[in-house]
């Protein structure tokens, strides 16, 4: 392959139909590289740039991600929710669906959020990535396809979509995101029930690991989104545990987003378990679990109110700045947020209630909370 006068592969992930067609150096990538030993097999520049855009996303410290993947039922089932009345038909619904991104799109506060996390259609058909960019905002693909019921556990699942997912990421790529997520949901409940099983934690870990390499050569920061449900009756230390064998089993040039340890809802110490006790679990999850190489970690909010995701992330980062230079804790990537419903419910309501600016200060107003939060900083 040939060189550029540096002697540096260039990068050359821009084409959907051809993956070596030509060079694209990404705006948002300004570093010449950083020191870390790339292996013979990989593109330098592309490694780099992929370390790059996996570091920007969570630096400076304070910033995250905005995730508005949603499948197009589920935004319709929060607008129904917000107050709006349900589409009479699939094209009333679509135009909806574009007339909401592209507002919340021209919303997003770009000194608070990094990188946006884009619905295939959002991206490919609606076209509405460049907004984002403009801005000097990452742009995201939700990579992973639908849920299907695991044949021998059939409470747990598998995530369809790896067979075809190499074009697709190189479509993504050209239509210009920089990185792509993939959500596995992982049971959890006591020992006594018994899930997760082992089965579903090797299927799932193979299967992150198979996203994150086919992304990683479509030229996509992978964020791997081990998804701990938390719907049943295991308790915190049950919770923990699932969390790191999950963890564990799944680095480099990539980014997590698990979601945080906490029992049940089932489980009678839900409503005495404190976010000072889901910080420490949480820090303990990743101190002993994840890899130095791994970039950051952002989390999700699931089904988590705004003010306990936020309580949760800043309770987390205060546990890290308050650790002695002794503790294991200081020694974690940057710990921040990758939210969807934690930062656009109240804006969804206003946009369905036609107040634009409203939306615009409700997302404004979240964003900044995330920002503190991330740092440590929320007020209590």
């Amino acid at each position: 392959m040939d060189t550029d006068e540096n002697g540096a592969v260039p990068n050359t992930f821009s084409a959907a139909s051809n993956l070596f067609s030509t060079t694209d150096d990404a705006p948002e990538i300004k570093s010449a590289g950083l020191n870390t030993f790339i292996a013979p097999h990989h593109s330098s520049s592309v490694a780099n740039e992929l370390i790059e855009t996996a570091k920007t996303l969570v630096y400076p410290r304070g910033r995250g991600i905005y995730a508005t993947d949603e499948s197009p039922d589920v935004i319709e089932a929060a607008f129904v929710a917000s107050g709006k009345d349900k589409a009479k038909d699939e094209a009333e619904a679509l135009n909806s669906r574009k007339d909401w991104r592209e507002a919340i799109y021209e919303a997003v506060p770009s000194e608070h959020i990094s990188g946006v996390i884009l619905y295939a259609e959002t991206l490919l058909d609606f076209k509405l990535g460049n907004i984002l960019a403009k801005k000097g905002v990452i742009v995201g693909v939700r990579a992973n396809g639908e849920l299907a019921p695991m044949p021998a556990s059939p409470f747990e699942f598998i995530v369809q979509g790896l067979d075809d997912l190499l074009p697709k990421l190189q479509a993504a790529r050209a239509a210009g995101a920089r990185f792509s997520k993939w959500r596995v949901p992982i049971a959890c409940t006591s020992v006594a029930l018994g899930l997760p099983s082992q089965t579903s934690l090797d299927i799932q870990a193979e299967t992150l690991a198979l996203y994150a390499s086919i992304s990683q050569q479509a030229g996509l920061v992978p964020i791997v989104e081990p998804d701990v449900e938390f719907s049943a009756d295991a308790d915190l230390a049950r919770s923990v545990e699932v969390h790191q064998k999950a963890i564990r089993l799944i680095y480099d040039r990539t980014l997590l987003k698990p979601s945080y340890p906490q029992p049940g809802l089932k489980h009678p110490s839900r409503s005495s378990t404190s976010s000072k006790d889901i910080a420490l679990a949480t820090a303990s999850v990743i101190a002993n679990s994840v890899p130095s190489a791994v970039a950051g970690v952002v989390f999700l909010s699931g089904g988590l109110s705004t003010p306990v995701a936020l309580d949760y992330l800043s309770a987390l980062n205060q546990l890290v700045n308050n650790s002695p230079p002794t503790s294991p804790f200081t020694r974690l990537p940057p710990l921040s947020y990758s939210y969807g419903r934690a930062l656009q419910g109240e804006a969804i309501r206003s946009w369905v209630n036609g107040d634009k600016q409203a939306m615009k200060e409700a997302l404004t107003r979240a964003a900044s909370g995330c920002w503190l939060a991330a740092q440590g900083k929320l007020a209590e």
